[in-house]
This record gives C-alpha cells, structure tokens and sequence, in this order.
C-alpha cells in the first residue's frame, strides 16, 4: 500500500466534528479563516476521493502536500 500523510489547507473554516467524513484526518483552524487537514491517505485514489468531497464543500484549495515528516 501507498500510505502517506498529507497536509492540506483550506480557505474556510470547518471544525474537527468534520474529522470522521475526511477518514480520520485531524482539522485544525488557523488564524485568517484556514483550515487544515493532516493525516494519512491510503493511495492516491483515496486522495482523490478526499479532494473530491472537498470539491463538494466549496471551499477554496490553498494547497496539497505530502508531509513525509508526519509520523
């Protein structure tokens, strides 16, 4: 399996209650209206999904990134 973790920040606010819909990933909002996602993605195929959900949300993508440092 192809198990990374990402990081991925959003313009909007979600809180953590949204944590289960996005896999377990952690939310965390930062000051200026950013929220971001950390956590693991099983392939690339469930970070697509995930983006996809995101879509669904509205809220704009700042950026994607993988985070080898996560562990």
């Amino acid at each position: 399996m192809d198990t990374r973790w990402y990081e991925i920040r959003l313009d909007g606010r979600l809180d953590e209650r949204w944590a289960s819909w996005f896999d377990g990933m952690t939310v965390e909002a930062e000051p200026g209206g950013i929220t971001v996602l950390r956590g693991q993605v099983a392939d690339q195929a469930a970070l697509h999904g995930l983006l996809a959900r995101l879509r669904d949300l509205g809220l704009p993508l700042i950026s994607v990134r993988p985070d080898d440092e996560e562990r």
